[in-house]
């Protein structure tokens, strides 16, 4: 099973913990209007690879990865490709490395019995899911993303129910997924989830533009400036508290009943 890939990255340091193998996979029916990959949309495009050579990379520069590293596939959007995805982990685990999906969740299908148990073979495989929630409201994520985010949601209560490891990742842009009341109920939903590791939220940025330009896309946030550093700190409290409210609401629930 060979899989449609952008490009290999051998040392990223913000895709996982540790120093991490990244595949770039090729292919993603989101349009997020900040998107800096966008050659990366294209289902069609990319360089096939098989598994083994992807392996063979990581092992060139094992040294880096020894202490808490792994390999983390990213995109695009990994779960459209299922099944390289298997026969990677599958290589992956045989070698002991811990391995990452970075996804959107919006391949998920519930109602999809062949994809479910592919699904569910892959996450016996898979150490980690960092899960970008694009927005929380259903409308404002379809004009953020052209995509709903209904079956993401339920991929986030999916992954709790299967108890896999789960790092939330949002990205605060100015005027459009910057306003307390979402990033209060962001934390209000992630709050209920035990498998919940990790939360990052990250700044909004403009560095993809040029490729908008290169690929004669329209960049839809033209104008919208990056986002102050500084105020990240006071928006991650905010669904901090979101995250709280939710505990101290399912904590209160235990005891009652």
């Amino acid at each position: 099973m060979q899989g449609r890939i952008h490009s290999l990255e051998s040392f990223g340091t913000v895709d996982g913990p540790g120093t991490r193998f990244v595949v770039f996979v090729q292919g993603c029916p989101m349009r997020c209007a900040y998107c800096h990959n966008p050659d990366t949309w294209d289902m069609n495009g990319g360089t096939l690879m098989e598994p083994s050579y992807i392996i063979e990379q990581y092992e060139r520069n094992l040294p880096f990865y020894a202490n808490g590293g792994g390999l983390t596939v990213t995109g695009g959007e990994p779960l459209m490709q299922i099944d390289f995805l298997l026969d990677l982990f599958a290589l992956a685990k045989e070698k002991n490395i811990h391995t990452c999906i970075d996804s959107s969740g919006i391949a998920f299908q519930p109602d999809n019995a062949a994809q479910q148990e592919k699904l569910e073979k892959l996450m016996k495989l898979t150490d980690l899911v960092m899960l970008d929630i694009k927005h929380i409201d259903p409308e404002k994520h379809k004009d953020l993303t052209k995509q709903p985010n209904t079956n993401i949601l339920k991929f986030a209560e999916y992954l709790n129910e299967k108890n896999v490891d789960m790092w939330i990742r949002h990205v605060v842009v100015p005027g459009i997924t910057d306003d307390d009341k979402y990033l209060f109920d962001l934390g209000y939903f992630i709050g209920q989830f035990h498998n919940l590791k990790a939360l990052d939220v990250l700044p909004y940025h403009t560095m993809g533009v040029k490729k908008y330009e290169n690929l004669g896309i329209e960049y839809r946030l033209k104008g919208v400036p990056p986002m102050d550093k500084g105020k990240l700190l006071e928006k991650k409290k905010v669904i901090l508290d979101g995250i709280k409210r939710r505990r101290a609401e399912m904590e209160a629930a235990f005891f009652v009943n």
